[in-house]
């Protein structure tokens, strides 16, 4: 965005310094720059300036040695716009003009994407890995994990309820048995994998 820098203050109590010329292609700023004491500024556009450009307050109070920025709206002009700004201070007793002059906004043309041929074909997927690489890589996961005395745990469980189901030759520690068993593979196999 554009600015219009405005000094105020500057030379003497309520001088106005700002370029006789503007130029602008849309929406601008005025900075309203204070180089001395507090200070009341007023900002008028001509009649015809006023159709396009507008701000939201005429009447600015800028602090000392501050800088005040005043957005100016532009509506969209299908032909340039010359006219003048006004800039008052001191309550009348200071005013400055500025010869704006308001350019329609260049028409943009939407840049194109361009898609690289190599996005149109799926990607390549790696080949399948064998099961016995799996396999090893299930133990390498294992001993990393810290998982290899939670096995050995697991198997000595497991052989002493198989020993223990055989001895006493019942059912019910059978099917103990068999349930424990399947969850014990389950959890080695969720850990490994």
């Amino acid at each position: 965005m554009s600015t219009l820098s405005v000094e105020l203050n500057g030379d003497a109590v309520h001088s106005i310094r700002a370029p006789a010329r503007f130029e602008t292609t849309g929406p601008f700023a005025v900075a309203l720059e204070n180089a001395g004491r507090s200070t009341h500024v007023h900002l008028h556009f001509d009649d015809d300036l006023d159709r396009v450009a507008s701000v939201t307050e005429t009447n600015h109070f800028v602090d000392d040695e501050a800088t005040k920025h005043v957005h100016v709206s532009v509506d969209d002009a299908s032909e340039p716009v010359r006219g003048k700004l006004k800039i008052v201070t001191g309550y009348g007793s200071e005013t400055r003009y500025v010869d704006l002059r308001l350019e329609p906004p260049e028409e943009t043309v939407p840049e194109e994407v361009v898609v690289d041929d190599a996005f149109t074909k799926p990607p390549e997927r790696p080949p399948e890995v064998p099961p016995s690489q799996r396999a090893a890589n299930a133990v390498d996961r294992l001993i990393e994990r810290g998982g290899v005395p939670g096995a050995i745990a697991a198997f000595l469980a497991l052989a002493a309820g198989v020993a223990v189901a055989l001895a006493l030759d019942s059912a019910i520690v059978t099917a103990v048995v068999a349930v424990v068993l399947m969850v014990s593979i389950g959890t080695v196999l969720l850990a490994a994998w």
